[in-house]
Formats: structure tokens, sequence, C-alpha cells
């Protein structure tokens, strides 16, 4: 592989990239997927596409694989003396907030860049807590972020509707596990170039878009706007998926570490489903199918339901924790999932979708 996977990984999580504000993602994107791709494409709705030109005679087959590269964190709602009040920016858990570090992007004023201040979210003392305030976990009405700034400083530097990200260093753990923030979905983003990777050293028939989707955290418009930009024949979306861990080993888990999954749903295409599982099992790469009996939180349903309709499957990428800064994920089930698209693809005849019959 030409393409670094760990370092890779780390540099990837290391971006901000929140929903609405993925640019620090692209600029990693297109100084790793340059060289490994004949074009690239910023969409008009932020996302960002490497194009791989197939081998096989024009028109060719479109397969895109979706990934999306956006984060959760927070957005600044209000400055009061010095003290930033936010709101979430998709799916945050109050209770892990307090005592957490974070950067805040503050855009000063006749600035068009943004500038990182470290910071950490507070809470006021029980005894300076309003009467109504919970005694258990406090919303997010009643937490700050502190920068350590004085508040003329702050006026100048920061405004209301920065974004704010967390800013824990990511970490390599026992077990060929990483854990960070942005791991859902940036490992899914790195199994994505592992897999452009390999195809740029083979000759495979079908044009290739990978899709690093923006906005996936709030509404998705990625997956709604990319697959009319592409007009793919089929597509392929990875995300993490829960693993087994503390309060959750219930069926919709897996293993960490024991393989990828592939989704069985309403918005997965049931012969694609069956293709990759074979190609899984003959590759001995090892995969379980998760039973998804109506459509999740991916982007597989926009995808599957544009213009009239795309076949398409899911892979997911086993994590714990997730919607923290302390997520985790096997390193090797981010190539497996890699390797598996690619042999996928690579294997791919012209007239593939002659056989993908819904039945």
């Amino acid at each position: 592989m030409s393409v670094e996977l760990v370092p890779h990984i780390k540099e990837l999580l290391a971006a901000a990239g929140l929903s609405g504000n993925e640019a620090p993602v692209r600029e990693i994107l297109e100084k790793t997927w340059k060289p490994i791709s004949d074009e690239l494409i910023t969409t008009n709705g932020g996302s960002f596409i490497a194009v791989q030109h197939g081998t096989g005679e024009t028109p060719r087959p479109k397969v895109l694989i979706a990934a999306h590269m956006d984060a959760i964190g927070l957005m600044v709602t209000t400055i009061e003396e010095g003290f930033l009040h936010f709101t979430q920016v998709g799916g945050v858990d109050p209770r892990i907030l307090p005592g957490q570090m974070v950067n805040v992007h503050g855009t000063a004023q006749g600035s068009d860049k943004a500038q990182d201040i470290p910071a950490m979210v507070v809470m006021p003392p029980v005894h300076l807590l309003p009467a109504d305030a919970p005694t258990g976990v406090l919303g997010l009405n009643h937490l700050l972020i502190d920068t350590g700034l004085l508040p003329k400083e702050v006026e100048k530097l920061v405004r209301v509707g920065d974004f704010v990200n967390f800013a824990q260093e990511p970490m390599e753990l026992a077990g060929e596990t990483i854990c960070g923030h942005t791991l859902d979905n940036r490992s899914s983003v790195a199994a994505l170039t592992v897999c452009l990777d390999i195809l740029s050293r083979r000759k495979h028939l079908w044009d290739v878009y990978g899709d690093a989707t923006s906005q996936e955290e709030v509404f998705g418009p990625g997956s709604i706007t990319d697959p009319v930009l592409v007009r793919p024949d089929l597509a392929i979306v990875i995300d993490v998926t829960f693993s087994k861990g503390p309060g959750g080993n219930g069926y919709r888990t897996c293993e960490i570490g024991k393989g990828i999954t592939i989704t069985a749903g309403p918005q997965d295409h049931p012969y694609l489903v069956k293709k990759l599982s074979k190609l899984a099992e003959a590759l001995d790469i090892p995969c379980s199918i998760e039973a998804a009996p109506a459509p999740g939180g991916t982007d597989a349903y926009s995808i599957q339901t544009a213009e009239s309709g795309i076949p398409t499957v899911e892979i997911g990428l086993p994590l714990r924790y997730m919607h923290t800064p302390v997520e985790l994920v096997s390193i090797k089930d981010i190539r497996r999932a890699g390797r598996l698209m690619a042999e996928f693809i690579d294997s791919l005849p012209a007239d593939f979708m002659n056989e993908v019959i819904w039945e």
C-alpha cells in the first residue's frame, strides 16, 4: 500500500471538519487522493470525490463508494462576559462534555481564516446553578466554554456561529485498535482510501467514484445530491456500526477486531448483500450480516432513493463509544473493509448490472 494507513487515520482525526465545515478534511484528502486518482471534484454541497477511470469500453458503468467525512461537535450561540454558550452540531451526549478540551475555531471580525483557540467545557459550581437546574446530568444550556481569555479578547476573536471541535489526540491501543474523536466516520474514509489505493494499481473495468460525503451528521445533503451528480449504477456505503461493549451486547452489535459487517435491510439490495458476503468468505475476510429492519443513520437510504433508485449495499466498521471523544475501532477492520470493496469492484464485469435483480 502506497498510503500509510495509521498516519493517514491520525491525520484525518486531527482535522476538525464539523458538518458544514469539512474544508480541513478535504485538504487532507486532496493531498492523499491526488496521486491515486484521475480526477478530483469538490461538489456544490461540500463533498469531495475522487474519480478513477475504468478500462472498459465507453460508456462505462459507475460505482459510487460513499463515506461521510463530517464530524459532530459544538457551535457558539452567545458570548457572555467572555464565556461561550453553545449548542450541538449533530448528536452530542451532554454527559461527556464537562471537562472536555476543545478547540474554538474563532473567526475574528475582518478575517476570513479561522484561528484555533484552545479551551475547555466547564460547568458552574453546584451552588451557583439556577434553582431549576437538574441534580444529575446538566443540559447544554447550563454548560460553558472557557478560553482563558479576557472578555474583550474573546469579543475580538470569536463570533456567534463559530464551530468548536474536540481536541483530544488519537491514541493507538493494544490489539491493533485506535481511539479518538471523529472515528465516526473518518475510519470509513480511511477504508475508502485503502480501496482507492488498491484499485489505483488494478485495471478495473468500471469507473470508480470515491465520495467523502458532507453533513451526514445533520441531515445528509451530500448523500442526496452527490448521486444526482454522479449517476452511479450501484453504490457502496461504508459507515461505523455499534460494537459489543459496556451496555451493548445485543443482536445489533458485533465484536471489535473480529471482522466487518454487511447490512441486510430494506435499503440494501439483496443481490449485492449476497455477492459481497460470498466474496468476503472467498477472500477469508471475517464478516457477519447485520440485521437492520429499518433504514439506519447512514447515507444508504438517501442514495438508494435518488433519482429512479440506485442499488445500494452497506459495509459497517464495528466501533465502541459512538459520538464520544474516545471512539474505538480496529485498524484490521479498516484494512479489511478497504480490501473487500476493492476486490469487489475489480471483479465487476461490464455487464454486471444485468445480474442485479431484486428477488
